[in-house]
């Protein structure tokens, strides 16, 4: 759940808080899905560390009448046909490769969104409400839950928005297969003796972000964006405390004719220490391309998995429809 949706947002560094008013808002602010004036759908696949891992994600939203909005998503990240060889070696100590199986491992996570206007003009709000399902072959699977809660005010051309995430901080309970675990719980001497812990906790979040609209002769338009991502614990952020890190992400999209699309955006700023002990600042900058016609909208980015990795960047393509086009 931390990496991310549609590639024109993975293209300006995830920055779009308070930009962001289609269907994809269900995961970046759900009150940006009263932006939404029909029905929508978007798709992304991609693919990491060399095709070993994919990522998939579908979402639907719909407005519900002026002032209210709903939404559904759904992300998956899985590894599959994974080779299982704890049973490897027979009763009688024979290596047997037909005992070789394979099975998968993958999250996934639900997302249902509702989004309404308050009664200060421009001021909207929106609430998620998330399953988690993990499943680790046969061997454990676990359920989890949390809410997320998003606003965004409006006034001219300029945006402020505000994404709460896990704000009743996400559980995840775990059921693990003792018999499974038995056969790797000896394996390795000093190793894997107990149970893992059962109880998995995400600590909340919070995202605010700025952006601004700028059009010039009806044919072109720009847009930057700032987030500041906020984490309450001690990272390696630019700004960290013992209570709140503090790491800035910004984007910048240039349209034309509302058609085609440039985007670029840095994000992941982080204190690097060196082998000297001295500090480095490093970023990750992101790229993308967009196009869209007559209701149809196909994205591109070259992105990373941002702070969850140090792995090579990916090629990333999502699309979203109007559904509108088809009445």
């Amino acid at each position: 759940m931390n990496i991310g949706v549609d590639a024109a947002a993975l293209g300006m560094a995830n920055a779009v808080t308070a930009s962001t008013h289609d269907v994809n808002s269900g995961y970046w602010n759900p009150a940006g899905l009263l932006g939404i004036e029909e029905s929508q759908v978007a798709l992304m696949h991609a693919s990491y560390f060399a095709n070993i891992a994919q990522y998939d994600y579908a979402a639907y939203a719909k407005p519900i009448d002026d002032n209210s909005s709903w939404g559904i998503s759904m992300i998956r990240f899985g590894v599959d046909d994974i080779l299982n060889t704890t049973e490897l070696i027979d009763d009688q100590g024979n290596i047997d490769y037909n005992r070789i199986s394979k099975f998968s491992t993958a999250d996934y996570g639900f997302t249902f969104s509702y989004a309404r206007k308050l009664p200060l003009d421009g001021l909207n709000y929106g609430v998620n409400a998330k399953v988690i399902r993990r499943v680790i072959g046969k061997f454990a699977n676990s359920w989890g839950f949390g809410v997320d809660v998003g606003f965004k005010f409006k006034k001219n051309n300029w945006d402020i928005g505000l994404m709460l995430r896990d704000i009743t901080t996400t559980y995840n309970i775990w059921n693990i297969d003792e018999d499974e675990y038995a056969k790797v719980q000896n394996a390795v001497a000093g190793q894997n003796q107990d149970l893992p812990e059962s109880t998995e906790i995400t600590l909340p979040k919070a995202q605010f972000g700025v952006s601004r609209l700028f059009e010039y002769d009806h044919d072109y338009t720009f847009l930057p964006a700032i987030n500041l991502n906020m984490e309450f614990y001690k990272t390696n952020d630019i700004i960290a405390s013992d209570f709140v890190s503090v790491v800035p992400a910004v984007g910048f999209e240039f349209g034309y004719t509302e058609m085609v699309f440039l985007r670029t955006g840095f994000g992941n700023f982080q204190n690097l220490t060196q082998i000297d002990n001295t500090t480095k600042l490093s970023f990750q900058p992101n790229v993308g391309l967009g196009f869209k016609y007559k209701g149809i909208q196909i994205d591109y980015a070259l992105t990373d998995l941002g702070n969850q990795s140090a792995a090579l960047y990916s090629n990333i393509f999502s699309l979203k429809v109007d559904l509108s086009i088809f009445q």
